[in-house]
């Protein structure tokens, strides 16, 4: 493995100090293992470490398509920062009213009722919830889903290494293979009126896994059928990520709820949502105190979603993503298969959420260090481990895209040279 940095500075060693005493040791060691580097500052696909290096920013769990601190994004914040930052939520408030309006806008039609929360996990809560208040005691989720780790949430990620330390979960959650139809039929029309299904477009924290074609259109087919509920993820998928609004427009999907969280708030502040048709709301309307939390919706998040959809509406985010992932997937893919093409199993993506498997979960983790080594943030895969993510911003210039590539080239190099001299059946 190839040591990043000789050594942190004086600050940098009292950072990770300060994990090890009050954060996670685990965490701290993974900073080790990419040098105890401290990122100091960020301006759109760019961020900058405290001794001054700059990354080009390919990571970030898919929060930064407008890249860091958007003029648009931070201009709403800082107006609503200057006046009223946070609410009582007694009386109206207008920001958050004017952002369930703007969300909706850019939602497929039919979804218009909306729960804002801060994490994506939050959100699926809110589904799930709204599933169970409507009759559908039953849920069935994917294998290599992955929805969060709130005790609902993580009952849906179909994860033992996440779920073994806090079970007994929630009951009647069942997992079920990513593109089987005839699975998921099976267990609909078992259960007619029962039964909520959730899923996730393009499975990311699973290595960027696509479904087949049709998948998702006849998914909604039978969950209709059998008088389902349905629940699309689009926590990392959505928000313009895939070249598309959401994953559920590729196919004409129109789901009881829609999830949406990571680039909600601009690459500024932490906000989700979940979005349903007026139906699937109805027990949220009925009693508004029934599922609520004391920042949702607060003014100054509401501002960041209002300045994220401006931004992406204004400078076309949307068909920007398209056109970079059309650019990037194939020359990621050539250079994968041209370099490495013993430790490479599949390059797959859609839009600006690229995923590269590799041979083994170990090789994925020294592809990402390679990575850092020549100035480039990536991500693993959560649940699939041996899948380094690529999840670039749309506001990559042409020359961004150019350092992207040439720096994928050479970790792909390094990293066949540093396979090439590792003992035998060492790591």
């Amino acid at each position: 493995m190839t040591v990043i940095q000789e050594a942190p500075a004086e600050a940098e060693a009292e950072i990770l100090g300060l994990y090890r005493a009050h954060l996670s040791k685990g965490r701290a060691t993974l900073a080790e293992l990419f040098g105890s580097h401290m990122e100091t500052a960020s301006e759109g696909a760019w961020l900058t470490t405290s001794d001054g290096e700059r990354f080009l920013n390919a990571g970030g769990y898919g929060v930064f398509i407008m890249g860091a601190r958007h003029p648009i994004v931070m201009e709403e914040v800082e107006r609503q920062l200057r006046t009223h930052p946070t609410a009582t939520r007694i009386l109206l408030e207008p920001t958050v009213a004017r952002a369930a309006e703007a969300l909706v806008s850019v939602m497929p039609e039919g979804l218009d009722r909306v729960h804002f929360a801060l994490s994506g996990a939050e959100a699926v809560e809110t589904g799930l919830k709204l599933a169970r208040a409507g009759g559908r005691k039953r849920t069935v989720s994917m294998r290599g889903g992955y929805h969060g780790k709130t005790l609902g949430a993580l009952s849906a990620t179909a994860k033992d290494v996440y779920q073994a330390p806090f079970r007994p979960l929630v009951p009647d959650f069942l997992h079920l293979p990513f593109g089987d139809t005839d699975a998921l039929e099976a267990e609909l029309a078992a259960h007619p009126g029962e039964v909520c299904v959730i899923l996730e477009p393009v499975q990311g924290e699973g290595g960027v896994i696509i479904p087949p074609a049709g998948y998702l259109k006849r998914v909604e087919e039978l969950v209709r059928e059998h008088d389902g509920f349905l629940i699309l993820d689009e926590v990392q998928s959505g928000f313009g990520r895939l070249g598309e609004w959401w994953g559920a427009d590729i196919e004409g999907v129109v789901p009881d709820v829609l999830l949406t969280g990571k680039a909600l708030g601009g690459g500024v502040l932490p906000v989700s949502a979940a979005v349903a048709t007026r139906k699937a709301f109805r027990p949220f309307d009925k009693d508004p105190y029934v599922h609520t939390a004391t920042f949702s919706g607060q003014p100054i998040l509401m501002a960041a979603v209002q300045g994220a959809i401006r931004a992406i509406k204004e400078e076309r985010l949307v068909t920007r993503a398209m056109d970079l992932g059309a650019q990037l997937l194939p020359r990621i893919s050539e250079i994968a298969y041209r370099n490495i093409p013993e430790l490479v199993v599949d390059v797959r993506g859609r839009g600006l959420l690229i995923g590269v498997e590799l041979v083994e979960a170990g090789l994925a983790g020294e592809l990402l260090i390679e990575l850092f080594n020549h100035g480039v943030v990536a991500n693993h895969s959560m649940n699939g481990s041996s899948v380094v993510r690529f999840t670039p911003p749309a506001v990559m210039s042409d020359t961004d895209v150019e350092f992207l590539l040439n720096s994928f080239d050479l970790a792909t190099r390094d990293l066949v040279r540093g396979a090439a001299t590792m003992p035998e059946g060492g790591n």
